[in-house]
């Protein structure tokens, strides 16, 4: 057992440890790290071929001077004259691979180290011993070391510069990048007035590159989805609004039905037409944006009494924590009353409608929520299993009045447990100040009936 649980610890450790940190993802960082690997990498190699360049040269011009000198010294030797200071028969530096080339009759040319300093040695044969010539090669090797240093200096001057411009020209496009996203982000939001208006897109005579591309591209989406939308809204307005004449005339026609039980099922349609219409008309308000709130301070456990009275169904009421929140009590009694009237639609008994501070809660021992709805959020007229109801028009108010107020409204499903399914569960989370416990009224309870 403490082996599995090292085991565990090691691996989450090591996970840890190997996790690249998010900057690291990021653009202008690949970017920068492409940049200097391959100029580390076009450095090394010029430096490399420029520095075996010049050393092969000045080894070059030192071999040749060596054995210039050798034929000096070797002419000296074969005329009896004295040999030069450079010039010595079998000296005791010489390299032994070298001594035994010129004691075999051939002559040769090797770079050495002699008392610390880089020597080029030149041997031939001299009556079966070894005749040396050393030349000091300390100047040429001073003169590759301050290549090899101007080398480096210089690509690290030429990889800052570079990296410099590379991260001004990668941060123009990424700041580009950032502002077609953040446009995006605002659509999706549901501003569809946001677009990026890049320059490069009005003027036809300027070449287009990718991100200019991608900009237009989304601004022209954005338009024609706007388009669309408003054509959508202004239809179902104008369909609410051409509904109402007619409707007000069917229902007074349906007034002077003889009683009966026709005249009850017409009636009963004709209120249902006029809910329905009123429902779309809500929703293009919505929709248009155009709602204003008329913000008062309530007792949120007295709006929650009040909808349930109004209403007339078995729902339970509990205050767990009252609290006072400036909000706009008419939108607030309509959200509640549509989550309301949705748990006893689609839901089962008991429904309850729970009061905790600024939160209300809604349940019920239903089927709960499709996981469409739970994913995406309520949508309009659909319906789920064949269904003549669904969960679209009213959720769909609800949603978009909380909105408005400033609240926040969420769908999930209880789990279930022994006694059966866990049912639906919206929860409205209203602003507002929340009053301590000390002035908090005491947990109360009470239930409304029809």
């Amino acid at each position: 057992m403490r082996r599995t649980s090292s085991y565990r610890s090691y691996r989450s450790y090591r996970s840890y440890r190997l996790r690249r940190p998010r900057w690291t993802a990021t653009l202008p960082w690949k970017a920068a790290l492409f940049i200097t690997v391959m100029c580390c990498g076009l450095a090394a190699l010029l430096g490399a071929l420029v520095h075996a360049a010049v050393t092969t040269q000045t080894v070059d011009q030192a071999r040749e001077k060596a054995l210039d000198k050798l034929g000096e010294a070797a002419r000296a030797y074969e005329a009896g004259e004295p040999l030069p200071s450079y010039a010595e028969v079998d000296p005791a530096g010489l390299p032994a691979s070298l001594r035994r080339l010129a004691v075999g009759g051939e002559s040769g040319t090797m770079m050495n180290t002699l008392a610390g300093r880089p020597t080029m040695w030149a041997a031939g044969p001299a009556d079966g011993r070894a005749l040396a010539v050393r030349i000091d090669h300390s100047q040429g090797a001073r003169t590759i070391n301050g290549l090899d240093r101007a080398i480096v200096g210089s690509s690290v001057l030429a990889i800052a510069a570079t990296l410099l411009v590379g991260a001004f020209a990668v941060t123009r496009v990424t700041r580009r990048l950032h502002l077609t996203a953040q446009v995006a982000r605002r659509i999706g939001a549901g501003d569809l007035d946001a677009r990026v208006n890049d320059p490069r897109t009005s003027d036809p005579s300027r070449p287009l590159d990718e991100v200019a591309t991608v900009s237009g591209a989304l601004d022209t989406m954005a338009a024609t989805l706007q388009g669309k939308l408003l054509s959508e809204q202004r239809f179902t307005a104008d369909v609410a609004h051409e509904l109402r004449t007619p409707l007000t005339g069917l229902t007074a026609a349906a007034e002077l039905l003889p009683e009966g039980r026709p005249a009850e099922l017409v009636r009963d349609r004709v209120r249902a037409m006029r809910a329905l219409t009123e429902d779309l008309l809500e929703i293009s308000r919505l929709d248009a944006g155009s709602e204003t709130v008329d913000l008062d301070l309530h007792r949120l456990g007295e709006v929650a009494e009040r909808v349930v009275r109004a209403f007339g169904t078995g729902t339970e009421v509990r205050v767990v924590r009252d609290a006072t929140v400036e909000t706009d009590r008419r939108r607030l009694e309509r959200v509640l009353g549509n989550l309301v009237a949705n748990a006893h639609r689609h839901g089962a008994d008991p429904v309850v409608l729970t009061v905790d501070g600024p939160v209300v809660t809604v349940t019920d021992r239903g089927p709960g929520f499709p996981a469409y709805l739970l994913e995406h959020g309520p949508a309009r007229f659909r319906t789920e299993g064949g269904r003549s109801k669904g969960h679209g028009l009213g959720l769909t108010i609800a949603l978009g009045q909380a909105a408005v107020i400033g609240a926040e409204l969420r769908f999930r499903n209880a789990a279930g447990d022994a006694a059966g399914g866990g049912g639906a569960v919206a929860r409205l989370e209203l602003p507002g100040p929340v009053p301590s416990r000390e002035d908090a009224p005491p947990p109360s309870a009470s239930a409304a009936t029809p």
